[in-house]
Formats: C-alpha cells, sequence, structure tokens
C-alpha cells in the first residue's frame, strides 16, 4: 500500500549511523555482506544464535566467565549463554566521561546536572547501606520513587550487588503497589516524600508508609528520599537520602570512597521485575535477565534509535513504564539520559519543547498521545524553540496516527528521523521502529529490529504480508521473560504468549506487514472490532476521530450478542455538545476513510475515557462491565489514570455475555 514519503535521510546521516558501521564490521570480520536492511534482519532472524554472538562481540561485553553455548532449546524455555556471567550496572559505568554528565535531571521548578563522581559516589553509599541490610544476589530491592536521579542510583546500587531491581511510580495507589511488591517479597524498600505534578507537590508519606507496612517491611529497612525539600538544598550524600552517612573525598578531609561493587552474576539472573497494567486480575510480574536486557538494550539504542557518546537522549516518563528503565539504558551506549518529572503541560504544552532548545536534547522521545495533543492544540514547536540540534522524534505506547506524521513535519522539524516504535513490557524493548536509511514514510514504522523474528498470521497460524494478522515472534529473543515470578510452572507465562500458536509468542496487536517490511499497527488484538466477518483495528478508528474538530477523546468497542449479533457504540468525549451534527460529521468521515464497515451503531457522550497508569485505553476492561462479566474482582481501581471515569460504564445496562 503507497504511501507519502515524507523523509529521506540524507547520506549523511546513513554514511555515519551505527548500523553502518555494524554492517562493515560483519563485512570485515565475518564475511557477511547485505544488499539492504531486509536481508540483514532476515539472517539476523533465521540465525539467532550467530546473530547475538556478533552482538556480544560488537559491543565488546564483558564476561567475567565466558559463555560455553549461545542458545538452547526453543520458545518458551530457550536459554541464552550458558555458563557467562557479567553484571548490567558495570556496563554503565565502562562509558563514564568525566568531561560529561552522567545524566541530567529536570522538573517544573528547576534540576542540575549530576557528575560521574557525583553519581559513583552515591551508588557507592547505598550499595554500603543495602549490604549493610544483608542484601546480595537474588535479593529484591523495591522502590516508590518518581523520575529522579535517586532512582537511577538506587538502581545501579542494588544492580551491582546483583539484586533484583523493582519500581513503582509513587503516582500508583497503595493497593496498587503492594499488590505488586508482595509477589517478590522484597528485603527492603526505598520511598519518597512524594513528586511534582501540574504545579503542585503531592506528598506520599502517608502512603510511602502504608506500603512499607503492608509489605512488613521495617523502618531500618526503609531508606528515605526527601524530594520534596527545598531544590536549593546541598547536594550531598546527607540531603541525597539522609539515612545515609555522607561519602566525602580525601579533598574535604573524609573518607576516599571505594569503588562501585559490580558483582558478576550469572547472564539469565533476574535483573528487574515489571508489571503488566493490572486492570483486569494480578498483575504479571515479569522478570527479565542480566545479559538478555543488556545485549537487547545495546543493540536497539545503537542501531535502531542510533544514539552517539555525549548525545542528550530523552524520554518522557514515569518509573512505572518501562521506558525509564530503556532511558536510563541509553548510558550502555555512552549517551546521556535526561530524565524529566512532572507534567509535560505545565505550566504549558511548549515546556518539553523549550527543553529540547536549552539542554540541547538530540533524540526526543514520548508517547503518541503527547505528540496527537501537539497537534491538536495546534502548536508549533519548530517556531517555539530552535530545535537545530534535534535529530530523532520517538514515539511509543499507541499508534501514531498519520496526522501526526503530518504535523512532525510541518510543525516540528522537516530535517528529522520519525521513530514510531511498538514493544512493551513484556521485553523492555520495541520489536518495530526506526531503521536508520529507510524513508519515513506517512503513518509507517519503519521496519522490524534486528532478531526479532516478527510476522503477521492469520486465523490458521500461516504468515500473511499486505494484510492485518496476528503479531508473532517466532525465534526467541535474549531479552523475553525469564518467566513470571511466583509463576509455579510457568503457567501463566505460557498462557500468556504461548496459548494460540504453540512454541511460538503472540503478543496480542494487529500488524499489516508490507513487501518493503515497513508495518502498520492498528491496535490490540484482543479488542479487535470484528465485524461481519472482517477485522477491524480500534487504531483505524482512532485515526479518523483524532481529526475531527470537537472530539477530545474516544473510545470503541464491538459488543457480540448471545444470538450471534453484535453492537458497535461509540463513546466520545466532546468540547462543547454531541449534536446531531458533529455525529453525522463522525459518520461521514468513518464511512468515507475507512468503510461502511467502521461506521458505529451509535455514538454516545460520556464524560471521561479510562485509561490505564501507562496510558491505555482500557477497552477489554470496559467491554467486559457492558457485556455484564463480574469484573469486581479483577478490576483494581488503583491501576487506572482516572478511575471515576469508569463509574459511568459501571451505571449503564448491561447485556448478558
Amino acid at each position: 500500500m503507497p504511501t507519502t514519503t515524507l523523509w529521506t535521510p540524507p547520506a549523511s546521516f546513513t554514511d555515519h549511523a551505527n548500523l553502518t558501521a555494524y554492517r562493515a564490521w560483519l563485512a570485515a570480520n565475518h564475511d557477511l555482506t547485505f544488499t539492504d536492511y531486509e536481508s540483514l534482519w532476515t539472517w539476523s532472524t533465521e540465525e539467532p544464535a550467530r546473530f547475538w554472538e556478533t552482538m556480544a562481540a560488537y559491543f565488546d561485553v564483558q564476561f567475567h566467565e565466558p559463555p560455553t553455548a549461545t542458545l538452547q532449546g526453543t520458545m518458551p524455555t530457550a536459554s541464552w549463554f550458558a555458563g557467562a556471567t557479567l553484571n548490567y550496572a558495570e556496563h554503565l559505568f565502562r562509558q563514564r566521561d568525566d568531561a560529561r554528565p552522567a545524566l541530567i535531571f529536570r522538573n517544573e521548578t528547576g534540576g542540575y546536572d549530576l557528575s560521574w563522581r557525583d553519581l559513583e559516589t552515591q551508588v557507592i553509599a547505598v550499595q554500603d547501606w543495602l549490604r549493610s541490610r544483608g542484601v546480595g544476589p537474588g535479593d529484591r530491592v523495591a522502590a516508590y520513587l518518581p523520575n529522579i536521579p535517586e532512582a537511577i542510583i538506587c538502581f545501579i546500587a542494588a544492580n551491582g550487588l546483583g539484586a533484583v531491581w523493582s519500581c513503582c511510580s509513587p503516582d500508583f495507589g497503595v493497593e496498587t503497589v503492594i499488590e505488586r511488591f508482595s509477589q517478590i517479597d522484597p528485603k527492603v524498600l526505598i520511598v519518597c516524600d512524594g513528586y511534582r505534578y501540574n504545579g503542585k507537590p503531592h506528598h506520599r508519606l502517608k502512603e510511602s508508609n502504608a506500603i512499607s507496612k503492608g509489605l512488613r517491611i521495617s523502618g531500618v529497612n526503609t531508606l528515605r528520599v526527601p524530594y520534596l525539600e527545598p531544590e536549593t538544598r546541598a547536594r550531598d550524600a546527607a540531603s541525597y537520602f539522609p539515612d545515609l552517612a555522607p561519602v566525602t573525598s580525601p579533598a574535604s578531609g573524609g573518607r576516599a570512597p571505594a569503588s562501585v561493587t559490580f558483582t558478576p552474576v550469572p547472564f539469565d539472573h533476574p535483573i528487574w521485575v515489571l508489571y503488566s497494567s493490572g486492570t483486569t486480575g494480578r498483575p504479571k510480574a515479569i522478570t527479565h535477565s542480566h545479559g538478555g536486557v543488556l545485549l537487547e538494550h545495546l543493540k536497539y539504542l545503537a542501531f535502531h534509535n542510533d544514539a552517539k557518546a555525549g548525545e542528550n537522549f530523552f524520554w518522557f516518563t514515569t518509573t512505572g513504564w518501562m521506558m525509564w528503565n530503556f532511558l536510563q539504558a541509553s548510558m550502555l551506549v555512552g549517551a546521556v539520559p535526561v530524565l524529566y518529572d512532572g507534567s509535560p503541560g505545565y505550566p504549558s504544552l511548549d515546556r518539553l519543547w523549550t527543553l529540547a532548545e536549552q539542554l540541547p536534547i538530540h533524540h526526543f522521545g514520548t508517547s503518541a498521545p503527547y505528540l496527537t495533543a501537539c497537534m491538536k492544540k495546534g502548536l508549533e514547536p519548530g517556531k517555539i524553540a530552535d530545535l537545530s540540534a534535534l535529530r530523532s522524534l520517538g514515539s511509543t505506547g499507541a499508534p501514531l496516527p498519520p496526522e501526526a506524521f503530518d504535523w512532525v513535519y510541518s510543525a516540528v522539524k522537516q530535517d528529522l528521523w520519525l521513530c514510531s516504535m511498538s514493544g512493551g513490557t513484556d521485553v523492555c524493548t520495541a520489536f518495530v521502529g526506526g531503521i536508520p536509511g529507510r524513508p519515513v514514510r506517512r503513518g509507517m514504522i519503519q521496519g522490524r529490529a534486528l532478531g526479532c523474528a516478527l510476522h503477521a498470521f492469520d486465523e490458521a497460524g500461516t504468515q500473511v504480508q499486505g494484510t492485518l494478522g496476528e503479531m508473532v515472534i517466532t525465534q526467541p529473543m535474549p531479552s523475553m521473560p525469564i518467566y513470571f515470578w511466583n509463576d509455579e510452572g510457568n503457567a501463566r507465562y505460557r498462557a500468556s504468549y504461548f496459548a494460540d500458536f504453540p512454541g511460538q509468542w503472540r503478543h496480542g496487536d494487529w500488524i499489516r506487514i508490507e513487501a518493503d517490511g515497513q508495518l502498520i499497527i492498528q491496535g490490540r488484538s484482543d479488542a479487535t472490532l470484528n465485524r461481519k466477518g472482517v477485522r477491524i483495528g480500534t487504531a483505524e478508528i482512532y485515526r479518523v476521530l483524532d481529526q475531527i474538530p470537537g472530539l477530545q477523546d474516544s473510545l470503541v468497542l464491538n459488543l457480540e450478542r448471545p444470538d450471534g449479533s453484535d453492537h458497535m457504540p461509540l463513546y466520545v468525549v466532546v468540547t462543547d455538545a454531541l449534536t446531531d451534527a458533529l455525529k453525522d460529521t463522525i459518520n461521514q468521515e468513518l464511512k468515507t476513510q475507512c468503510s461502511p464497515r467502521h461506521v458505529p451503531d451509535e455514538i454516545i457522550a460520556v464524560p471521561d475515557i479510562p485509561y490505564t497508569l501507562s496510558g491505555k485505553k482500557m477497552e477489554v476492561p470496559v467491554k467486559k462491565i457492558l457485556l455484564g462479566m463480574d469484573v469486581s474482582k479483577s478490576l483494581n481501581r488503583d491501576a487506572v489514570r482516572n478511575p471515576e471515569a469508569l463509574d459511568w460504564f459501571l451505571q449503564q445496562p448491561k447485556q448478558q455475555a
């Protein structure tokens, strides 16, 4: 399906891309040459063991003990680099360069740059505290922290000791946090006194204490971070962490800090536990490995984001989203992570764009809804700020509509690499995203990531091209979960990904892959609209609705009836009133731009659309509510960003499922 090309990378861009250097290295060291990216991708997925061996060699991964085998077994029990030992945090410090900061932090009131020396000093102090509490390899360290330097400091400290990290954002409710952390039985807890958002401090001491009590973690095993104290406080060990003794340098007359500890652990040793949204059941405690995410993050940041040493790498995220883990991983390739805590719309939507000029930001990452919001607001970042240093713009979290592609190239910057990407908490990376050297086409994701054997399957399990199908991964990847924590017999793990296509990973998205490798994702397959045998991705409808003035938000469902018929309501949030004229416009645009099947049976105004804490529309939970299913035991309101939005749907008449 031909689409408009919005940007073609100049030769200077492609020639200096990290991916180009890797291809030259393959030719020189392995006598492997490829005519184009698609042939390189094919090799990387047909020979996964050899490809991932080259990743370890190309990035000079520091094995303390070398592997005895690269890949053993198949999904879901495949294992990688048997016998190897290493440490993820050690690779973060390999890129230390005292001429640049270790990381950059900004929030709604100010911020600062953290030097490598200060980072090292603080990590040492936290490691001393963790050791004094008996924390060692395999112990869990849980944190309730915003996106601030202390979160990265604590992660590195725990990771360096071989402990298992797990973090929740302080905008999560108490029960939501306890539901997650109680699954992993943490030995210690790290908490903050609150966070800032939309110009206001949000105090969380009460919640922090409740979490500590709920997890039965004593005060002596709880480390406090005084984030809401005045920003003018001195930046030393005592002010970062008041529970710690200061660690000072010889110049100040104190003791010399020891070096950071990097404990070698097996390749498949757990690095962290991430969680599924938990809106309709107990969150899955998704556990990844040290070596798996190290190789994956090196590959993706270098080749698919093209991040380079000394560049500032930003992604707007909280610690409750896997993009926080991905953001700090930019340190692996020598980039400087830019952390931001606060609202992207305070004091106005241009806040992050002006920040991109000031720092400057070379790689700007955000969510598709944020870019769509800027577009609808009529924002013109390219006129607001000097974005000459900006090289790439990343988008994830939801499909980016074609109109937002147009807006980026008309309102942000013409000479810009727009990297729409999609992945998930399940693998802590993206399956598909940016491909240096390929043009950016309107509404399209550039391609499948190296080493990710992703295909579209029809209902019979046959690979299809140019038509909508299930997203299925047919070969193992090192960053796939090693297991779900406390999942006896790996029952939930197998049911989550391998029930539909045995031995192959079904991710739960609809995808269409074109002949040239570019692709479109059209929403979650478990929220698919099946209209008279034709599968429709919800993103197709949202893409059209995003263009219509007077519509603020929307949610579309298809409700199957016991008699075999179905009903497709469209719920909308409107600026003023839902008039007949607006309904006619909606129906006509959907019919014209899509098809008559895309026209809803009913359009209903609602006060708000419910979202998960990670910003996903809650299509499946709302569908279950309206079908009359009992969700009282599985629906966790604390895992909903705006739980009051659910109340309207809960009060509606139900049909029997």
